[in-house]
């Protein structure tokens, strides 16, 4: 497994096929490679106990949830995954919420706009 810095972290509200998206302040984040067979990836944000209502909204919407990240620094380009929501935890008095999913292949994506 590797493990890297999330730096940023936003979610696409796709509810009303908008492409809006919210930007979620992190307190801290990993990003962690599973290197597993199924090329899956965790995603923990550490984040303000406020948000928890918003994110046990998503935990059971049974929809993939889009995330845009930069992960190690915040020049570097975003990454997009689809994925779903593992749990919403308490930690003292904040939460930590735990992401399971695939990045989103942009190279293919961009290419595919291009033609």
């Amino acid at each position: 497994m590797k493990t890297f810095k999330l730096k940023s972290l936003a979610i696409f509200d796709d509810k009303e096929k908008s492409s809006n998206k919210r930007d979620i302040p992190l307190l801290d984040g990993l990003v962690i490679n599973r290197e597993d067979d199924k090329s899956q990836w965790i995603i923990e944000a550490f984040c303000e106990k406020s948000l928890e209502d918003y994110f046990r909204s998503l935990e059971n919407i049974g929809e993939a949830i889009v995330l845009e990240t930069k992960i190690s620094k915040e020049s570097n380009l975003p990454a997009y995954f689809t994925t779903s929501i593992i749990s919403v935890n308490e930690v003292e008095e904040d939460i930590n919420v735990l992401f399971i999913g695939t990045i989103v292949n942009q190279a293919k994506n961009k290419t595919e706009g291009v033609l």
